[in-house]
C-alpha cells in the first residue's frame, strides 16, 4: 500500500478504508526490519524518481527521543556536518499518513548548521533525513522512533480556540558575535489541523489545514524555503541559522493549504561584543 502525501486531501473515511487490507488493518511497515526496508524503496520512488539515494557516510545527524513522550510534538534536531556541500534536506517520516514532512531549500543567506523542529509521528517508524547536495547527490540517514497516535492525537481545546491567532508570529535571537551566525527561531501559530483529529465537542472530524509554505529572507536573501504537511506539530517552531552579512529586515511568508497566508518582518539583532 501506498500512502502519499497527498493523503489529507482525502476524506478520513476514505483513509481508513484505504488502510484496511483483507478485513484488517494491515500493520505498519515498523514492525518489520524487512517491511521498514521494503516501506523505505517504495518512498524513494514515490518521492525521488529514479534518483538514486546513496547511503552514506551520512550528511545529517538526527537526535530524537527513542520512544516518543508526545507523539504530537515529539522534538527533532537535524545536525549538518557537512552544512557547505548541502543546498536542501528532506525529511521523510516513513509510516507517516503524509510521509513527506518537509523539503527545506536553503538559500544563499543560510547557515545549515542545524534545523530544530517539532513533528508528529503516528507509528512505530523510521524517520529518514536525506540531504540533497550542491552537486546533486541525495545521502541518507535514518533513525528508529517508537511513538503512537501523533496525527490523531486532539488539540486539547476546541477548533476555534486552536484558530486563534492563525498566521501570528514570533521570532527570538540567541546572543550573536560579530562575524558569528545569527541563530534564530521562529514561532507561528496554526494548528496544523491534520485532517485525522476528531472534534472532540462535535464528533465530526476536522478538516486539514496545515502551514504548506514558509519562506524567509533576510534583506534581498534567500535565508530557506519550507513546503510541509501535516506532519509538522501544531503551532510550529523551527530554529535555524542566518549567515551574518545579511541587510534590512528579517521577512517571513507562510502559507497554508486553504490558501491563508501570512507575512511579517523582523529586525536582526545587533551583534554584541
Amino acid at each position: 500500500m501506498r500512502i502519499s502525501r497527498h493523503t489529507t486531501a482525502l476524506t478520513l473515511g476514505a483513509v481508513l478504508s484505504a488502510m484496511v487490507v483483507g478485513g484488517h488493518a494491515q500493520a505498519a511497515a515498523g514492525d518489520d526490519e524487512t517491511e521498514r526496508a521494503a516501506r523505505w524503496t517504495e518512498l524513494q520512488q514515490s518521492i525521488f524518481g529514479d534518483r538514486k539515494v546513496e547511503t552514506g557516510p551520512a550528511l545529517v545527524t538526527m537526535d530524537l527521543p527513542d520512544r516518543a513522550s508526545d507523539a504530537s510534538l515529539v522534538p527533532l534536531t537535524l545536525t549538518m556536518p557537512g552544512k557547505d556541500k548541502i543546498q536542501g534536506l528532506y525529511l521523510v517520516i516513513d509510516d507517516n499518513p503524509a510521509p513527506l514532512a518537509a523539503h527545506f531549500v536553503f538559500g544563499p543567506a543560510a547557515d545549515p548548521d542545524t534545523l530544530k523542529m517539532r513533528v508528529r509521528v503516528n507509528t512505530y517508524t523510521n524517520i529518514h533525513a536525506v540531504a540533497e547536495t550542491k552537486d546533486g547527490r541525495l545521502v541518507e540517514s535514518a533513525k528508529f522512533v517508537k511513538a503512537s497516535g501523533g496525527c490523531s492525537a486532539p488539540m486539547g481545546m476546541s477548533d476555534q480556540e486552536a484558530m486563534q491567532g492563525m498566521g501570528d508570529m514570533r521570532m527570538k535571537f540567541a546572543d550573536s558575535k560579530p562575524g558569528k551566525p545569527i541563530e534564530a527561531t521562529l514561532m507561528i501559530r496554526h494548528p496544523n489541523f491534520s485532517g485525522m483529529q476528531m472534534n472532540q465537542v462535535s464528533r465530526d472530524y476536522t478538516p486539514a489545514r496545515y502551514i504548506n509554505k514558509i519562506a524567509v529572507t533576510y534583506g534581498d536573501k534567500s535565508v530557506f524555503t519550507m513546503d510541509g504537511d501535516i506532519s509538522i506539530s501544531a503551532n510550529p517552531v523551527i530554529n535555524f541559522a542566518m549567515l551574518p552579512e545579511g541587510k534590512g529586515p528579517i521577512k517571513v511568508v507562510a502559507g497554508d493549504n486553504q490558501g491563508g497566508r501570512w507575512e511579517h518582518s523582523f529586525d536582526a539583532p545587533a551583534a554584541s561584543n
